[in-house]
């Protein structure tokens, strides 16, 4: 099949080639344990507010382009309740069909063709596509274990960092479950601040941090300046299949998305904005329910791991372990032999950039059976360590 020029610079994406593709399992069950989609229903509030919105009928007219007034003030009370963030919910809050979408447009949004982008390696694997939509330069943001998967710019090329105007920053962080802290963000902000460059925080996993709350980069000093978060409600609203998010913080780049969306959107169905409106109002509660679910099957699974000598990196947020595979096995290999020896589909990490291909990348979003089941047959392996 013959793809624009532009279509042809652009990678296929992992996830979509992979997903419903027929698998080549072993003898036992499988336990797919290789997509971030939670096990959890939807809440019943929610799934109240998305049925009553469909039965509005001024939900299957035309809407307002950028939101509902009442989600844009949901998003406001939600940011000032959980991060004690003050936001303009005109200027700068962008609704969002899925947050995917955001982070992939944004590229087109902030920089100009030929300037630069920094990337997460590893990090999640469709950041690319928005940079080469957009013709600019993809630079690697490398994270390093020994740092904590926080990064170093003072070991970035220093004529790629003079060309970058974007940096992607994602924490928790998918794939590895590192987590940064607000001396981080602080540090962060304080270096661009003054600077000609843009950062995006993808916090799609901020509901999940276990050994403490993670911070928004909004609460940093003088973030707003410079940043903007994107905020998931698939995951800690178990929320995946509704596809709505939101952008927050710098009023440019929110209006620059906001101009973007009125020519591709045309606003969001008004029965989604109402479930997410319901959502957002179970606040940190329910979100907190969350963060224990996880942390408890984080602490299952690691027990288990490190008492079968299976290397694995700290998982200290978000619903992703990393695990480092055998030394004779590369990632894509490794997921191979998982899938046939055993019938458990993990994720390799190579497709999360070069640093990824001596790790897997397990999801936690599997019921109590599952996960005993996994670690049973996990440790079927540990020979090859």
């Amino acid at each position: 099949m013959a793809y624009t020029k532009i279509l042809e610079t652009i990678p296929k994406s992992y996830f979509g080639k992979t997903m419903g593709r027929k698998l080549e399992v072993g003898s036992k069950p499988l336990i797919n344990m290789a997509v971030g989609i939670p096990d959890k229903s939807v809440p019943d509030k929610v799934l109240q507010a998305l049925t009553d919105g469909i039965q509005n009928p001024q939900n299957n007219k035309y809407g307002v382009f950028r939101g509902k007034e009442a989600f844009k003030i949901a998003i406001k009370k939600f940011y000032k309740d959980v991060y004690n963030v003050e936001l303009d919910q005109d200027k700068e809050i962008c609704i969002l069909y899925g947050t995917k979408s955001g982070l992939v447009h944004l590229p087109t949004c902030v920089i100009e063709p030929g300037e630069g982008v920094l990337l997460p390696n590893p990090g999640y694997t469709d950041y690319l596509a928005g940079v080469k939509l957009a013709r600019g330069e993809h630079y690697e943001l490398k994270l390093y274990p020994e740092h904590n998967y926080l990064p170093d710019f003072d070991q970035v090329d220093e004529n790629e960092l003079e060309n970058t105007k974007l940096i992607y920053l994602n924490y928790p962080s998918n794939p590895t479950g590192a987590v940064a802290t607000k001396d981080f963000f602080d540090t962060t902000i304080k270096r661009f601040k003054d600077t000609n460059k843009r950062i995006v925080h993808d916090f799609a996993y901020a509901a999940f941090g276990f050994d403490a709350k993670n911070p928004s980069i909004l609460q940093s000093p003088g973030a707003k300046d410079v940043a903007i978060e994107i905020y998931s409600l698939s995951k800690g609203f178990n929320m995946s299949g509704v596809r709505v998010g939101f952008a927050v913080g710098n009023a440019e780049i929110i209006e620059n998305l906001n101009y973007f969306q009125d020519h591709t959107q045309v606003g969001m169905w008004g029965a989604i904005q109402d479930g997410a409106v319901a959502a957002l109002e179970l606040g940190e509660a329910f979100l907190n329910e969350q963060n224990v679910l996880f942390k408890g099957r984080r602490n299952k699974v690691t027990t288990a791991l490190r008492d079968a000598n299976i290397p694995f990196e700290p998982m200290q947020g978000g619903i992703f372990l990393w695990i480092k595979v055998p030394s004779e096995f590369k990632s894509e290999a490794y997921v191979d032999f998982l899938l046939k020896s055993q019938s458990i589909l993990t994720t390799p990490g190579i497709p999360f950039g070069s640093l990824g291909d001596d790790y897997i990348r397990v999801s936690l979003a599997v019921n109590d059976a599952q996960l005993d089941e996994f670690i049973n047959r996990i440790i079927e392996t540990n020979v090859l360590y």
